[in-house]
């Protein structure tokens, strides 16, 4: 698997931190207020999940990592709105690394993404006719399942599809893309300025993944990365169509592990990996599955990290022709926990402020417990975290 060698922005709300794996924190959680001498902020790729409304969870973590005291950017591997997310984030780094210094491009970089949200809540009803007002307007749980609309509207997506529906192929993210993402900011990221973008979608003929970058990246391929086939035509690229990139890789590691010198990555987690009941409705049946299957492709990657990190520690494998990976990741199941499958299609300004106060919450909790690990040493445990089965480990090969 290893290769060879203020505005409107909202405020992170106190709360319980969670960190993905507390036994190597060493000090509370707090924002920590650093000089940075030019060249000394560490450098990770980042692999952002997708998940819907739920991308502004992912949203706030870049919000946070991207402050002074922060992280740098490297390789970004997206699907779906993680996809999304890093090329708002890439285009408005580009266009500002332009004007000014590297600092400047951050924050140039925060703006792009906050303005890309922004405008996603202002265009809900488009994106959902059951999103909810601005202001917040009986939002408590921001959840849609018990809404009979709800429900009659996975009834009838499933006893038509869009081409029969929605047979002008409308698709309301077009016009939010054109006005966020600039394709030659992201060719000029991946061409010159060390910063590759990978976005992955799915093949419908051979079911495989394809991952965009340089110059292929375009907004037919950030479309087609977030393309759920329930509720729009597949994409077509040069004669392909494609769905939605979760079903083969959410995200798709293996682009930073070959085609990028780095061996961190900090992985945005947006999909549960448990669930503590079991569903009996159909639609939560339907909704856990989908979670699987988004995470099957993921898990399947970080098996092999695991294996290859065991041989490269036990010297099994060549140490002049593989790299051993160092794996982090943010993510607050706990958090996240309220806001169910349905809450992700809801674009309520109200929920997408309250997933980024999350996303920067447990970014600055990440970055006041591993930052220092980043170059070093992995901040999580793959086998324990993600290799278990009905909640215990799996053994490893003796």
């Amino acid at each position: 698997m290893a290769p060879p060698s203020s505005d409107d922005r909202p405020r992170s709300r106190q709360r319980k931190p969670v960190a993905p794996d507390m036994r190597h924190a060493q000090r509370p959680a707090r924002r920590r207020r650093m000089s940075e001498a030019p060249g000394t902020r560490p450098r990770v790729n980042l692999a952002l999940q997708g998940g819907g409304s739920h991308g502004a969870f992912t949203w706030g973590v870049l919000d946070r990592l991207l402050e002074d005291d922060g992280v740098d950017l490297a390789g970004i591997s997206g699907t779906s709105s993680g996809a999304l997310n890093g090329a708002v984030m890439l285009t408005g780094y580009i266009q500002g690394l332009k004007q000014g210094s590297p600092q400047a491009a951050r924050a140039q970089a925060r703006t792009a993404l906050h303005d890309f949200w922004r405008d996603v809540s202002q265009h809900g009803p488009l994106f959902s006719p059951l999103s909810l007002q601005a202001n917040g307007t009986l939002s408590t749980a921001f959840n849609f399942d018990q809404l009979p609309a709800y429900q009659w509207m996975n009834v009838f997506m499933r006893a038509f599809s869009p081409y029969e529906f929605n047979p002008l192929n409308l698709n309301p993210l077009q016009g939010v893309l054109k006005r966020h993402v600039d394709t030659e900011a992201l060719h000029e990221g991946c061409a010159r300025s060390g910063i590759p973008l990978f976005v992955t979608a799915t093949a419908v003929h051979s079911g495989q993944p394809r991952v965009f970058t340089a110059q292929e990246l375009s907004l037919d391929a950030l479309m087609a990365s977030a393309c759920l086939p329930f509720l729009f035509q597949a994409i077509e690229i040069e004669g392909e169509p494609y769905w939605d990139g979760g079903y083969t890789g959410n995200p798709s590691l293996h682009p930073l592990i070959y085609q990028t010198e780095l061996s961190d990555i900090l992985l945005v987690r947006l999909t549960p990996l448990h669930k503590v009941d079991t569903p009996t409705h159909t639609i939560d049946i339907i909704d856990r599955l989908s979670e699987i299957a988004f995470n099957a492709s993921l898990v399947g990657e970080l098996r092999a990290i695991a294996s290859v990190n065991q041989f490269y520690q036990e010297q099994r494998l060549d140490l002049g022709k593989y790299k051993r990976l160092h794996m982090h990741m943010v993510a607050d199941d706990e958090g996240l926990t309220p806001f169910n499958a349905s809450s992700k299609f809801n674009t309520d300004w109200s929920l997408l402020q309250q997933l980024h106060a999350l996303g920067r919450t447990a970014a600055d909790t990440w970055l006041a417990a591993h930052r220092d690990k980043i170059g070093v040493a992995s901040s999580f445990d793959i086998n324990s975290v993600f290799l278990h089965h009905g909640g215990q480990h799996l053994p490893r090969k003796p």
